[in-house]
């Protein structure tokens, strides 16, 4: 893992960790402090799940070079980790800051965010061509 890599883990690790520290209950975020409509949170979803699909395929691209075929699998399985379950923590976050009226009435909004994000992201990683 790059410096790069350990940036966005703790990054998304905090995301993760206020996303469940409010479906707890331990901390409240401010109710409707980003009234994001559906359209635009899809949005995001597809614009994030693009980026870090493309971002995962360079950042994967050179691993095999530095590294050693069993120590490049495993570090392109970390990366995997970190930039597919990593990003909707921020989805699942700006969903927290929507208001709670928006929230009630489309509770699997972030189930359907997180299924756009993954088809975003598996389109750049699939279609890569296999360099050998």
């Amino acid at each position: 893992m790059n410096g790069l890599e350990r940036k966005l883990f703790g990054l998304f690790s905090a995301c993760w960790l206020i996303d469940l520290l409010c479906l707890v209950g331990f901390v409240r975020l401010p109710d409707g402090a980003l009234p994001l409509s559906l359209y635009a949170y899809y949005g995001t979803a597809a614009a994030l799940g693009w980026l870090a699909g493309n971002v995962f395929v360079v950042r994967r691209r050179g691993l095999r070079k530095r590294l050693a075929a069993r120590t490049a699998a495993q570090a392109a399985r970390h990366l995997l980790v970190i930039y597919l379950l990593g990003p909707p923590s921020v989805l699942y976050f700006l969903r927290a800051l929507a208001p709670l009226e928006v929230r009630a009435a489309a509770p699997l909004v972030p189930l359907w965010a997180f299924f756009v994000y993954g088809v975003f992201f598996l389109v750049p990683v699939t279609l890569t061509p296999k360099r050998r």
